[in-house]
Protein backbone atom coordinates (compact mmCIF):
# COMPACT_ATOMS: atom_id res chain seq x y z
CA UNK A 1 0.00 0.00 0.00
CA UNK A 2 2.63 2.57 0.80
CA UNK A 3 4.59 2.22 -2.29
CA UNK A 4 1.88 2.61 -4.43
CA UNK A 5 1.81 6.43 -2.86
CA UNK A 6 6.16 6.48 -2.52
CA UNK A 7 6.59 9.33 -5.47
CA UNK A 8 8.78 8.57 -8.13
CA UNK A 9 11.34 11.46 -8.64
CA UNK A 10 13.15 11.51 -11.70
CA UNK A 11 17.16 13.73 -12.02
CA UNK A 12 18.70 14.36 -14.51
CA UNK A 13 22.07 15.70 -13.81
CA UNK A 14 24.61 18.19 -16.12
CA UNK A 15 27.55 20.46 -15.22
CA UNK A 16 25.13 22.68 -16.52
CA UNK A 17 21.59 22.08 -14.86
CA UNK A 18 20.22 19.63 -12.76
CA UNK A 19 16.55 18.91 -13.05
CA UNK A 20 14.04 17.05 -10.34
CA UNK A 21 11.00 16.02 -11.44
CA UNK A 22 7.92 14.22 -9.95
CA UNK A 23 6.50 11.60 -12.30
CA UNK A 24 3.27 11.40 -10.21
CA UNK A 25 2.53 15.48 -10.19
CA UNK A 26 4.35 17.07 -13.23
CA UNK A 27 6.24 19.11 -10.14
CA UNK A 28 9.21 20.42 -11.24
CA UNK A 29 12.53 21.70 -10.42
CA UNK A 30 15.32 22.93 -12.53
CA UNK A 31 18.24 24.80 -11.84
CA UNK A 32 21.79 25.50 -12.12
CA UNK A 33 23.55 22.75 -10.01
CA UNK A 34 25.66 25.23 -7.54
CA UNK A 35 26.00 25.38 -3.96
CA UNK A 36 27.06 28.62 -2.20
CA UNK A 37 28.97 27.73 0.99
CA UNK A 38 30.34 30.28 3.61
CA UNK A 39 33.79 29.93 5.33
CA UNK A 40 34.08 29.69 8.89
CA UNK A 41 34.97 27.49 11.69
CA UNK A 42 31.70 25.37 10.36
CA UNK A 43 31.30 25.78 7.07
CA UNK A 44 27.37 25.90 5.89
CA UNK A 45 25.50 25.98 2.81
CA UNK A 46 24.29 29.50 2.55
CA UNK A 47 22.22 28.91 -0.90
CA UNK A 48 21.38 26.41 -3.85
CA UNK A 49 20.86 26.61 -7.50
CA UNK A 50 20.16 30.08 -8.80
CA UNK A 51 19.99 31.74 -5.17
CA UNK A 52 23.74 30.70 -4.91
CA UNK A 53 24.62 32.64 -7.96
CA UNK A 54 23.57 35.56 -5.30
CA UNK A 55 26.68 35.02 -3.08
CA UNK A 56 28.74 35.42 -5.94
CA UNK A 57 30.10 38.81 -4.94
CA UNK A 58 30.54 37.68 -0.79
CA UNK A 59 33.99 37.02 0.05
CA UNK A 60 33.62 34.73 2.29
CA UNK A 61 31.47 32.61 0.35
CA UNK A 62 32.41 30.14 -2.47
CA UNK A 63 30.25 28.46 -5.00
CA UNK A 64 30.64 24.78 -5.64
CA UNK A 65 29.55 22.76 -9.11
CA UNK A 66 29.60 19.42 -7.85
CA UNK A 67 28.79 18.43 -12.04
CA UNK A 68 31.68 20.28 -13.12
CA UNK A 69 34.92 18.51 -13.87
CA UNK A 70 36.66 17.57 -17.13
CA UNK A 71 37.12 13.95 -16.47
CA UNK A 72 34.08 13.36 -14.96
CA UNK A 73 30.11 14.08 -14.21
CA UNK A 74 30.96 13.91 -10.24
CA UNK A 75 33.33 16.29 -8.61
CA UNK A 76 32.43 16.93 -5.25
CA UNK A 77 30.00 13.57 -3.80
CA UNK A 78 29.32 15.41 -0.57
CA UNK A 79 28.31 18.57 -2.27
CA UNK A 80 26.41 16.66 -4.86
CA UNK A 81 24.76 14.89 -2.10
CA UNK A 82 23.81 17.99 -0.31
CA UNK A 83 22.13 20.12 -3.56
CA UNK A 84 20.25 16.67 -4.13
CA UNK A 85 18.89 17.16 -0.59
CA UNK A 86 18.10 20.49 -0.99
CA UNK A 87 16.07 20.25 -3.74
CA UNK A 88 14.27 16.95 -3.33
CA UNK A 89 13.52 18.69 0.00
CA UNK A 90 11.89 21.90 -2.36
CA UNK A 91 9.99 19.64 -4.20
CA UNK A 92 8.33 17.55 -1.73
CA UNK A 93 7.87 20.37 1.05
CA UNK A 94 9.14 19.73 4.59
CA UNK A 95 6.11 17.82 5.58
CA UNK A 96 7.32 15.41 8.19
CA UNK A 97 4.85 12.75 6.44
CA UNK A 98 7.06 13.02 3.70
CA UNK A 99 7.28 9.98 1.97
CA UNK A 100 11.64 8.89 0.91
CA UNK A 101 11.05 8.65 -2.79
CA UNK A 102 12.18 6.25 -5.78
CA UNK A 103 14.52 8.22 -7.58
CA UNK A 104 15.89 7.66 -11.53
CA UNK A 105 18.95 9.18 -11.72
CA UNK A 106 19.69 10.36 -14.97
CA UNK A 107 23.43 11.54 -15.99
CA UNK A 108 23.21 13.37 -19.08
CA UNK A 109 25.97 13.03 -21.66
CA UNK A 110 27.99 10.31 -23.36
CA UNK A 111 31.55 9.99 -21.98
CA UNK A 112 34.42 8.17 -24.31
CA UNK A 113 33.70 4.07 -22.75
CA UNK A 114 30.79 4.99 -20.92
CA UNK A 115 30.91 5.82 -17.20
CA UNK A 116 32.58 4.32 -14.81
CA UNK A 117 31.46 1.84 -11.71
CA UNK A 118 32.67 4.47 -9.32
CA UNK A 119 30.70 7.32 -11.30
CA UNK A 120 27.38 5.14 -11.16
CA UNK A 121 27.83 3.97 -7.43
CA UNK A 122 28.83 7.92 -6.92
CA UNK A 123 24.92 8.75 -8.13
CA UNK A 124 23.58 5.44 -6.62
CA UNK A 125 25.41 6.47 -2.94
CA UNK A 126 24.46 10.01 -3.60
CA UNK A 127 20.72 9.79 -4.02
CA UNK A 128 20.56 6.99 -1.04
CA UNK A 129 22.41 9.42 0.96
CA UNK A 130 20.04 12.20 0.05
CA UNK A 131 16.77 10.24 1.12
CA UNK A 132 15.84 8.08 -1.73
CA UNK A 133 14.30 4.58 -0.39
CA UNK A 134 15.08 2.71 -3.93
CA UNK A 135 17.43 4.33 -6.50
CA UNK A 136 17.97 2.94 -10.45
CA UNK A 137 20.79 4.87 -12.55
CA UNK A 138 19.68 5.39 -16.46
CA UNK A 139 21.73 6.08 -19.40
CA UNK A 140 19.79 6.90 -22.51
CA UNK A 141 16.86 8.88 -24.04
CA UNK A 142 15.01 11.39 -21.45
CA UNK A 143 11.88 9.29 -19.91
CA UNK A 144 8.83 9.84 -19.59
CA UNK A 145 6.58 10.05 -16.63
CA UNK A 146 4.48 6.89 -17.41
CA UNK A 147 7.69 4.97 -17.97
CA UNK A 148 9.12 6.08 -14.94
CA UNK A 149 5.95 5.49 -13.08
CA UNK A 150 5.48 2.05 -14.96
CA UNK A 151 9.46 0.99 -14.24
CA UNK A 152 9.51 0.07 -17.74
CA UNK A 153 12.49 1.77 -19.44
CA UNK A 154 12.89 2.05 -23.17
CA UNK A 155 15.28 -0.56 -24.68
CA UNK A 156 17.34 2.14 -26.37
CA UNK A 157 19.08 2.83 -22.92
CA UNK A 158 20.33 0.75 -20.32
CA UNK A 159 19.96 0.48 -16.41
CA UNK A 160 23.35 0.90 -15.20
CA UNK A 161 22.17 -0.12 -11.80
Amino acid sequence: MLASLMPTVYVQVSPERLTIRNARTGEAISEVPEVAIADGPKPRIVGVGTEARSHKSTPSVKIINPFAHPRSLVSDFTVGEQLLKAFLRRLQGRSIFALSPKVVMHPLGDPAGGYTQVEIRAFHEMAMGAGASQVVVWQGRGLSDQELLSGQFPSGGKVLS
